[in-house]
């Protein structure tokens, strides 16, 4: 038995490394595409920094989301190391279907519903609440993107408004939430991961109100005032290299937030297994996850870049800044949550938001029905094949 549990182990790990590589090469590419499109970076320095970031945020911001997949999608059982492994393999066939066929296969989508199948397959009874709050937010995910993308790209459209002021503002809001931001590193409290806001609140104290600490407020002010300074003092000097310079700090910042949205999807499933079985740190779990993440974000995203750079050149700076706005704003609102996302249905909600800005979602209804139909199919054939896959596997090796 000793010597099935760990060939379950590393067929485990494995899978956990074949998906967060999948991840790093498909999913963390966006960002970055905007910025090679307006000449602000190279495709290989682009890479190099996706990988860099992208397994950061991963290793500071991927807890939330990777518990939630491990242990909120089931009750009444613990997901097997059998369990993980047939989850893992069909998130990650779904992914390479996507990646050969061309079709749109979200990530969350398709590591929800195989968990959910193997959990059911398991034994183990349907979580309605934890469905509920993820499909809820799935579902609030597109007006929600495409809204602020809609008022963002508006915003940046304004003749009377010089983007001296707008540009700096889009910074300065980023900057502010950046504060904010939940990070692993950051010891809280009530909480595994803290902001650097309410660190500086705890350190120098003060009053509240409602609930709200003035000193966090302060300091997130501050990170506003600065990149404000900052990039309006760029723009004012070229409005181009303004503009470059943003993007190339708002694509740093998306896909930090990506790496820590996605590697749950990989590392979820073996929550069990390597908290209580080997009784491993989570910091362990996420460090493959990040290192899957970064090796496909080093030997994938290159090609990818240069192909999502040229359709981001046609859509333009100003509209790929209102889309990558918003994916950073829902992205981080998701890891608080602790809810799997689709980084794709993020952007893809964020472009047609911001042409609808311009008079044009430049995307047809027919795509924008297909889509979405592909990933509700994604989502139910997730599950059947999940339920299935373990039942079978089960049987065959006559194991849990």
């Amino acid at each position: 038995m000793v010597v099935v549990f760990w060939t379950l182990v590393i067929f485990a790990t494995a899978s956990c490394l074949f998906m967060a590589w999948s991840l790093g090469a498909n999913s963390n590419s966006p960002p970055f595409a905007p910025a090679i499109g307006a000449n602000a970076v190279s495709t290989m320095r682009a890479a190099f920094l996706v990988g860099i970031l992208a397994a950061a945020g991963a290793i500071a911001q991927g807890g939330a989301i990777s518990e939630t997949v491990g242990a909120d999608l089931i009750n009444g059982v613990a997901i097997t190391p059998l369990a993980a492994t047939t989850g893992l393999l069909v998130a990650a066939s779904f992914m390479a279907f996507g990646v050969y066929s061309g079709y749109p296969v979200p990530a969350a989508f398709a590591t929800t519903g195989a968990m959910v199948g193997v959990g059911l397959s398991l034994g183990g009874d349907p979580a309605f609440e934890t469905y509920r709050r993820i499909g809820t937010f799935w579902l609030l995910v597109p007006p929600t993107s495409g809204g602020l993308a809609f008022l963002t790209a508006t915003l940046l459209r304004r003749d009377d408004v010089p983007e001296t002021v707008t540009i700096p503002l889009l910074a300065a809001v980023v900057a502010g939430i950046l504060a904010n931001v939940r990070l692993g590193v950051i010891p809280h409290p009530d909480r595994a991961q803290g902001s650097v806001a309410e660190a500086v609140a705890r350190v120098v104290g003060g009053p509240s109100v409602l609930g709200v600490e003035l000193v966090a407020v302060l300091v997130s002010l501050l990170f506003a005032g600065v990149a404000f300074r900052v990039i309006r003092r760029r723009t004012q000097a070229s409005v181009e290299k303004g503009i470059r310079t943003f993007l190339l700090v708002l694509g740093s910042v998306v896909a930090f937030s990506s790496g820590g949205s996605q590697v749950g999807l990989a590392t979820g499933p073996l929550e069990n297994l390597y908290g209580v079985e080997l009784g491993l740190p989570g910091i362990a779990l996420l460090g493959v996850g990040a290192t899957g993440i970064l090796a496909g974000a080093w030997m994938g995203a290159p090609r990818l870049l240069q192909a999502t750079s040229q359709e981001y050149a046609q859509l333009g700076v100003r509209r790929s800044i209102a889309a990558l706005v918003p994916g950073f704003v829902i992205a981080q609102i998701a890891i608080a949550l602790g809810i799997p996302i689709s980084f794709n249905n993020i952007i893809i909600s964020g472009v047609i938001g911001g042409g609808l800005a311009a008079g044009t979602a430049g995307i047809s209804r027919r795509k924008i029905g297909m889509t979405i139909g592909f990933w509700l199919l994604t989502l139910g054939t997730s599950i059947g094949i999940g339920f299935g896959l373990y039942r079978l596997l089960s049987a065959v090796f006559g194991i849990q």
